[in-house]
């Protein structure tokens, strides 16, 4: 789905609004200069959800794009010293899960 600057004007900041607009997607993207005016049309929800837009621009490819997002795992960690992730599923092979693993604590310590 797409939205225009004016469809985001009518959301107005009301938060019930960006709130389910954060819940109906599991990402979003905006252009270089819609991206900046984000905060200031919607106000803090969709940072507040975890997923502030990826910025795109005209010169990249949006299926490449879409593609990074969906392999993006973010991890949010608060006041615990521990963290629980999914690397993998029963499907995949031994050598797949291991691979997550490895990339999945690389991403920690860097």
């Amino acid at each position: 789905d797409c939205m225009s600057q004016d469809d985001l004007k009518k959301l107005n900041k009301d938060k019930k609004k960006v709130k389910k607009l954060a819940k109906a997607y599991d990402a979003f993207m905006a252009s270089d200069t819609l991206i900046k005016q984000i905060p200031r049309l919607l106000g803090p929800g969709l940072n507040k959800a975890g997923k502030f837009p990826t910025q795109i621009t005209h010169a990249d490819n949006m299926m490449d794009k879409v593609n990074d997002l969906k392999a993006t795992i973010k991890f949010q960690m608060k006041k615990v010293l521990c963290l629980s992730v999914a690397v993998g599923n029963v499907s995949m092979s031994e050598e797949e899960v291991v691979q997550n693993v490895h990339l999945a604590m690389n991403f920690l310590v860097s």
